[in-house]
């Protein structure tokens, strides 16, 4: 790999963002989104389909009961759900459901929803992981996700075989998802969303890019500052508002198109294994396209496999791991299954579908056919600067845990500031290079992590074997009596 870097450099014609391009293609490539999906299907199978037997009672769980009252963590179930779904509820659902439309046609939405379905469990384990070997830090608050349970939990496999030194691979394992993640952190989750945040409100409002980075910097730091308490109650209040007021916009396009709706799911359907033009398109479509695109948009979207959700499921207040587990599943299915529907139900509703625009553009398209004036520019522009802010927030703990990692809680304040630094620089920097090493970071995160998943999925079925033989199905009103 590092050969053929270096001789592509010398080509003459070839750049570091162009190598760092291919790089990134070639992570994010079929091998991972392979291991990604079939990780899924693998523990959907294992838990017998846990997110569509248990659906229900983790909505339950997540929106109505919210809390667990005097159990161990630093937030409540419904601000751990919130907090994850601030980071994921992002431009992958604005830009990357237009993407994968634009590029594998109608179908990539159900192979959308297909990669959300198996994600799901794969959710699911990460949370019951995530909480099952999480620790108590320094200043008392709690600290997990991959790093930690690749750490501890592998080190329980040792009795497996003498052959495989398990503590010793998981310790490689964690430093190395720590080391990606807390890279990540800075492009993903900082700097690339500040630059789209700042690029939107200067192509709809004229407002200047400096500008916007300083304040929008302000506004990061006076959440992120006061730590995961401070991000768990904005988020609680700010994500449900942002993501009921997108989907509101969205809901209008579809509502002036209904009697369009039924020839969407259909069109939907047929086109994930025709490979035809559907609908009078111009374009055909094939089903490699929409199966590569829509499975790769919906991971990028939800973020099932790639560790990150563990992160904030092992801050909530809990004594169960399996019941966070079952309210952190409910992420994947609100990100990709609901939101990310809305917006291609406009786009495939509206026509927009088949314009030949991509992206931002496509899904501006789509919501000005149906909202009057420029309206459906400025939902579309606004939704993608708060869609923005708010992955910086949940990102933003993500890495700040990771770096506690590997370094210790002395570098968690230094860490808040230069984070809050960097959104304000990125506004109007144009660090193409860093935002790409930071993508291949991004991808990287899975591997380990999907590795820890399938190595500990024992431990998984046990604790959920455990959860279920105790509460069963009265397990609402158990949890109701008890207060947990």
């Amino acid at each position: 790999m590092v050969a053929g870097t270096l001789l592509a450099l010398q080509g003459g014609g070839t750049t570091l963002s162009d190598v760092l391009s291919s790089i990134s293609s070639f992570v994010w490539g079929l091998p991972l989104i392979i291991l990604l999906v079939g990780t899924g299907l693998y523990l959907t199978i294992l838990l017998r389909g846990v997110q569509f037997r248990k659906l229900f009672h983790s909505l339950w769980l997540a929106l109505v009961k919210r809390k667990e009252e005097g159990a161990e963590g630093d937030i409540s179930h419904y601000q751990a759900l919130m907090t994850a779904l601030a980071a994921t509820v992002g431009t992958g659902n604005i830009v990357g459901v237009a993407t994968a439309i634009a590029a594998g046609g109608p179908g990539a939405l159900f192979w959308m929803w297909i990669t959300g379905l198996v994600g799901m469990a794969t959710k699911y384990s990460e949370a019951v992981l995530g909480v099952r070997f999480r620790k108590t830090d320094d200043r008392g608050e709690q600290s997990g996700g991959p790093a930690y349970y690749l750490t501890e939990g592998m080190s329980t496999l040792n009795s497996l075989t003498e052959a495989v030194p398990w503590g010793g691979l998981g310790k490689v394992l964690g430093l190395a998802f720590a080391v990606f993640a807390s890279v990540a952190a800075f492009g993903i989750g900082n700097g690339v969303q500040s630059q789209a945040l700042a690029d939107a409100l200067n192509r709809s409002f004229g407002l200047p890019m400096w500008g916007v980075g300083l304040v929008v910097a302000g506004l990061v730091a006076a959440v992120i500052l006061g730590g995961i308490k401070s991000i768990g109650r904005f988020t609680g209040f700010f994500v449900p508002i942002m993501i009921v007021l997108y989907m509101a916009g969205a809901g209008v396009v579809i509502f002036l198109n209904w009697e369009r709706v039924p020839a969407a799911f259909d069109m939907v359907f047929t086109a994930a294994f025709s490979g035809e033009a559907v609908g009078g398109g111009a374009v055909g479509f094939g089903v490699a396209q929409a199966i590569r695109f829509g499975v790769a948009r919906g991971i990028f979207s939800n973020e099932s496999g790639l560790g990150t959700g563990a992160i904030a499921a092992a801050a909530a207040q809990t004594d169960e791991p399996v019941r966070q587990a079952m309210v952190s599943m409910t992420q994947t299915f609100i990100d990709t299954l609901v939101v990310c529907t809305f917006t291609g139900l406009a786009i495939i509703t509206s026509g927009a579908w088949n314009s030949g625009l991509d992206g931002a553009n496509l899904t501006q398209l789509a919501f000005q056919s149906g909202l009057p004036g420029q309206w459906g520019g400025v939902i579309v522009a606004l939704s993608l600067s708060v869609f923005a802010f708010s992955t910086m927030l949940g990102w933003s703990y993500y890495g700040e845990r990771q770096l506690e990692y590997l370094l210790g809680v002395k570098t968690v304040k230094p860490y808040r500031l230069l984070f809050v630094v960097v959104i304000a620089v990125s506004a109007v920097a144009g660090l193409d290079v860093v935002w790409l090493v930071s993508d291949v970071m991004n991808g990287l995160m899975a591997f380990p992590n999907l590795i820890g998943l399938l190595l500990l999925s024992g431990v998984v079925l046990s604790e959920t074997r455990d959860y279920f033989s105790r509460f069963g199905s009265g397990e609402e009103r158990a949890a109701g009596r008890s207060g947990g």
